[in-house]
C-alpha cells in the first residue's frame, strides 16, 4: 500500500494541464526528516530545547518533600496536623493532569512551539510566586492557602511540558542520525526528570548547611525559588524554535479531526500504553515510602535535617545509572524489549526484597537494604521510566500525538496519586510493620510482571523511523475511510508542495512539446 501511494503521488506530479492536478500533500519517505542540510548542533538543539524543560518537573515535584519537612519543623503541629500538609505536596498532581489535557489539545491544534512557550511562562511565574507565598497580616493559613494555589497552577505548567515538550522532542529527534534517536529523546526527557529529583534533594541539603536549622524560612523559599532557573535557561532556545518538520507535514490544525476514526484506530494501543504508565507511576511514586524508611533506620528518630536530606540525595542517585544506561539499550534492542526486560528484572528484585524484607529492614543490614532498593529503582528507570514516554510519543500519528500522549501521561499521574493512597493502606492493614512492607513489594512486583506481559505481547514494535512510518499508515487509513487529507500540514508546506507539483507538470509539458 505504501509503494502504491508513492507511485500514485509520482503519477500526480506529471499530469498534463488537461488533467486535474492532485494537490494532496504527499506523505514523506521514511528518512525524509533526516535528509536536511543542517549541522549536528542544528539537528540536536531543538530536541534539547523541547525536552530538557522536564528537569523542572523533576525538581519542582521532588523539592516539595524537603520543603514539607522544613515547614513542619518551623511551624510544628500547626502545619503537620493541617490539611495543607498533604495538599501542598499532592495538589501539583491535579494541576499536572489538567495541564496535560489542555496542552495536549493545544499542541495538536494550535502549535507545538507556542504551547511549549506558554507552559514555560507558567512555570516561571508560579515557581516565583510559590517561593514568595504570603498570607495577609502574616497569617499562616493565608500563606499555606496561597502556596497550595500556586502549586496547583504550577502543576498546569508542569503538565504542559509533557505533551508539548516530549512530543516535540520526539518529532525533532526524527531529524537525528538513525540508531541514536531513542537515546537522545530519553537523555532530554526522563534523564532530565531523574536528575531534577537528585538536585531537588541536594539543593535543600546545601541550603540547610548554609542557613542552618535556625533559618529554615529562608531555606525553603530559596529551594522553591531556584525552580525558576531551569525554565528561564531554556526560554531563549524555545523562542527560537521552529515547529518540528513532522508536525509541519501532518498537523490537522486547519482540518477537521476525524475523532471516530482516530478512536477506532488507536483506542487499544492507547489503552496498553496508559495501563503500563499507570502501573509504573503507581509503584514509582509510592515507593518513596521506603526512602523515608531507610533514612529512619539509618538515622533513628529526629535526625538533623542535613543528614536526612543527604541520604535522600543518595537514594535518588540510584535513578541515574538506570536511566542513562536505558537510553543506550533502547537504541540497541528497541524500546519495547528494553521496557519489558527492565520491568521484569525489577519484578525479580522486588520479589527478592519481599522475601528478605524482615532481614533487610533492620539497622544491622541497612546497607544491603539501600543497595537492593537502589537496584530496584534503577531497573524501573531503565525499563518503563525511560521507555514509556517514548512509546507514548512514537506509537501514534503526528496529527493527534499531543492528545494521545497527554491522555497516557495523565493516567500515569492518576496512578501515582492512587498509589500514594493505596500503599499506606496496604501497610497499615498488615498484621505488623514488617509484613506490611512485604505486602507492598508483593503487590508492586506482581504488577511489574503484568506490565512486562503487556509490553511483550501488546505494545507495538518501535523502530528508528516509526514517527514517519506511523504517519504514512495513518494517512492510508484515513484515505481508505474517505477522509480528505489535502488540508493536513501547515499552509507554507502545502504551498511548497503545490509549487513542486506545478513545476513537475510544466516540465512534463515542455518535454512533450
Amino acid at each position: 500500500m505504501k509503494d502504491t501511494m508513492a507511485q500514485d503521488n509520482s503519477a500526480a506530479a506529471v499530469t498534463t494541464s488537461d488533467e486535474p492536478v492532485d494537490r494532496t500533500l504527499s506523505p514523506p519517505d521514511t528518512e525524509a526528516l533526516a535528509h536536511t542540510n543542517k549541522s549536528r548542533w542544528e539537528r540536536l538543539w531543538p530536541s534539547l530545547a523541547c525536552g530538557a524543560g522536564l528537569f523542572s518537573d523533576g525538581y519542582l515535584n521532588g523539592v516539595i518533600g524537603q520543603v514539607n519537612t522544613m515547614l513542619s519543623q518551623i511551624y510544628g503541629s500547626k502545619y503537620s496536623d493541617s490539611a495543607a500538609y498533604s495538599n501542598v505536596a499532592s495538589i501539583v498532581f491535579a494541576g499536572t493532569v489538567v495541564g496535560m489535557l489542555i496542552f495536549g489539545y493545544t499542541s495538536d491544534h494550535y502549535s507545538r512551539k507556542w504551547s511549549l512557550m506558554a507552559s514555560t511562562i507558567i512555570l516561571i511565574i508560579f515557581a516565583a510566586l510559590a517561593a514568595g507565598a504570603w498570607g495577609a497580616h502574616h497569617s499562616l493559613g493565608g500563606m499555606l492557602a496561597a502556596l497550595t494555589a500556586y502549586r496547583f497552577l504550577l502543576g498546569i505548567g508542569i503538565g504542559g511540558e509533557y505533551p508539548a515538550g516530549s512530543v516535540a522532542c520526539a518529532e525533532s529527534s526524527g531529524e537525528l542520525k538513525a540508531g541514536t534517536r531513542n537515546r537522545w529523546f530519553i537523555l532530554f526527557t526522563n534523564v532530565q526528570i531523574d536528575f531534577g529529583f537528585v538536585i531537588s534533594a541536594f539543593v535543600p541539603l546545601v541550603l540547610v548547611w548554609i542557613c542552618g536549622e535556625d533559618h529554615l524560612r529562608a531555606a525553603w523559599r530559596i529551594s522553591l525559588g531556584l525552580g525558576v532557573i531551569p525554565p528561564m535557561s531554556l526560554f531563549y532556545l524555545r523562542l527560537k524554535l521552529q515547529e518540528p518538520e513532522a508536525y509541519k507535514r501532518e498537523t490537522m490544525k486547519r482540518a477537521r479531526t476525524p475523532w471516530l476514526l482516530v478512536i477506532k484506530y488507536y483506542w487499544w494501543r492507547l489503552f496498553i500504553v496508559s495501563a503500563i504508565w499507570f502501573i509504573y507511576d503507581f509503584s514509582a511514586y509510592s515507593f518513596g515510602i521506603y526512602s523515608s524508611k531507610i533514612v529512619d533506620i539509618i538515622l533513628g528518630s529526629s535526625p538533623p535535617l542535613w543528614k536526612s536530606f543527604g541520604w535522600t540525595t543518595v537514594i535518588y542517585l540510584f535513578y541515574m545509572p538506570g536511566c542513562i544506561l536505558g537510553s543506550f539499550v533502547s537504541d540497541w534492542i528497541g524500546p519495547r524489549a528494553t521496557l519489558a526486560y527492565g520491568v521484569l528484572a525489577q519484578a525479580i528484585v522486588g520479589f527478592i526484597m519481599a522475601g528478605c524484607y524482615n532481614l533487610l529492614a533492620t539497622p544491622s543490614h541497612v546497607a544491603g537494604f539501600v543497595v537492593v532498593y537502589g537496584i530496584f529503582l534503577s531497573l524501573g528507570e531503565l525499563g518503563p521510566g525511560d521507555n514509556i514516554g517514548l512509546a507514548a510519543s512514537k506509537t501514534c500519528a503526528t496529527s493527534v500525538r499531543g492528545q494521545y500522549y497527554a491522555i497516557a501521561a495523565a493516567l500515569g499521574k492518576v496512578g501515582a496519586f492512587v498509589g500514594t493512597k493505596v500503599f499506606p493502606i496496604i501497610i497499615s492493614n498488615a498484621p505488623n510493620e514488617a509484613t506490611g512492607g512485604q505486602h507492598a513489594f508483593w503487590v508492586s512486583s506482581s504488577l511489574c510482571v503484568f506490565s512486562a506481559f503487556l509490553a511483550f505481547f501488546c505494545l507495538p514494535h518501535i523502530a528508528q523511523d516509526t514517527i514517519v512510518t506511523e504517519d504514512i499508515r495513518f494517512r492510508e487509513y484515513l484515505l481508505q475511510h474517505g477522509y480528505d487529507t489535502s488540508k493536513m500540514g501547515v499552509v507554507e508546506l502545502q504551498a511548497e508542495s503545490v509549487m513542486n507539483v506545478d513545476q513537475a507538470a510544466e516540465g512534463e509539458m515542455t518535454e512533450k512539446s
